[in-house]
């Protein structure tokens, strides 16, 4: 659950769909990449039909096509590969959610996320020794959230391996974006009060509305090959079955639940916590449907039935709770978060001012740092790409949102 993950007004989209601030196009990547997590880890993208196999993708292609500088300016530069592990991370992401990105529209991306690179690089530049340690202090709190959303560090580290990267290459890039958004902030001189806050709460009701959540721990057999995804023979899922309904019989004869989890579930990232999930909406994301349906069903401590979860297993739930739905205060937290509403609704109202005034102060940012595109055919698509958004209609204040 992301942020405002249950909020489902239209501001809430506005508030995820259009931050334009120079969100760094890697970060972006995994962010996408990581969905919160599922009672079994997600396939992991096929590696690229290379010699290595070891070799990251943006290290293989430096290797066959070297590694050009193609952007210049004072006191910096950057490197294809710089770019080539963004576009692969954006690529990967989107396999990660069986999407993949029109062709025609990858020189536009490219152009966009290699903007993105040379606004960090400047404003790192501008980074006083109080951004830094704002920026370091902000990337803790978005590892830790992205690590509480994986379940574990194993899963965690498996859900980074599947687009490219290395927790401390994205810890690397989370402060850097931290560091330049706080940098840009700073330089933007970007304030917003309480009382901006507190008229934004109150004329979005509908965003801070947290619906009725379940808490369970559950025991999961799977009956598919979690490495390839495929099913197991006939007789491997029998004795399957067989070893869940006893499961069930040992659970409701009294035998601990959370002990027999941590001994029997094949979920690796509920497995050592006794089985116990993340607290989840109904239709949350990652959990199936089953065993969705299964929970909000139940009363608090029942145990349910067997469930088969399609194209996965057997599964057995324990109900520990259920929070009625509720209206969020400014002072409660966001769900998975060390944030206050009132926090969030601030960062929120900062990022879409900063969105306002950073183009033309970006813009002589670049002059000024004498920025060079080296890449002829890079130069030209973001030549055509600051004409295009130029030459674009102006949107309508709330319009699209």
């Amino acid at each position: 659950m992301n942020e405002f993950n249950q909020m489902k007004s239209k501001s809430n989209k506005s508030m995820k769909n259009n931050i334009k601030l120079i969100f760094s196009a890697a970060l972006a990547a995994v962010i996408l990449a990581l969905p919160a997590r599922a009672a079994t880890p997600p396939p992991v993208a096929a590696a690229p039909a290379v010699a290595d196999t070891n070799a990251a993708p943006a290290d293989t292609m430096t290797a066959l096509f070297g590694d050009p500088v193609i952007v210049k300016g004072n006191g910096f530069e950057i490197k294809r590969s710089e770019l080539d592990e963004v576009m692969i991370g954006l690529k990967s992401a989107a396999e990660a959610h069986g999407e993949t990105i029109p062709p025609e529209q990858l020189s536009a991306i490219e152009s966009q996320m290699l903007n993105r690179l040379i606004q960090i690089q400047i404003l790192m530049q501008k980074a006083t020794d109080a951004d830094k340690a704002d920026g370091k202090k902000k990337a803790d709190e978005q590892i830790a959230a992205l690590l509480a959303r994986a379940g574990s560090q194993e899963a965690l580290d498996r859900q980074l391996k599947a687009v490219g990267m290395t927790l401390d290459e994205l810890r690397t890039k989370v402060t850097q974006e931290a560091t330049a958004t706080a940098a840009l902030q700073r330089e933007l001189n970007v304030t917003v009060t309480d009382d901006e806050v507190t008229q934004f709460y109150t004329n979005h009701p509908a965003d801070f509305e947290l619906p009725e959540q379940a808490h369970v721990r559950h025991i999961l057999l799977m009956t598919i090959d979690p490495a390839t995804q495929q099913p197991l023979s006939d007789d491997q899922i029998q004795a399957k079955k067989k070893q869940i309904d006893d499961l069930l019989k040992r659970v409701r004869a009294g035998e601990d639940f959370a002990k027999l989890a941590e001994q029997y579930s094949e979920d690796p990232g509920s497995k050592d916590k006794g089985g116990e999930l993340p607290i989840f909406p109904r239709d949350a994301q990652g959990i199936p449907p089953e065993l969705s349906a299964a929970a909000f069903s139940m009363s608090t401590n029942q145990i349910s039935e067997v469930i088969t979860i399609v194209g996965m297993g057997y599964d057995i739930i324990q109900l520990l709770d259920k929070t009625p739905a509720r209206n969020l205060s400014l002072a409660d937290k966001v769900p998975q978060t060390d944030m206050t509403v009132a926090d969030k609704i601030k960062d929120f109202l900062t990022q879409q001012k900063t969105e306002k005034l950073a183009p033309p102060y970006l813009d002589n940012l670049k002059k000024d740092a004498g920025v060079e595109i080296v890449d002829a055919d890079l130069k030209a698509a973001m030549d055509a790409a600051a004409a295009a958004a130029t030459n674009a209609p102006a949107e309508l204040p709330g319009a699209g949102n």
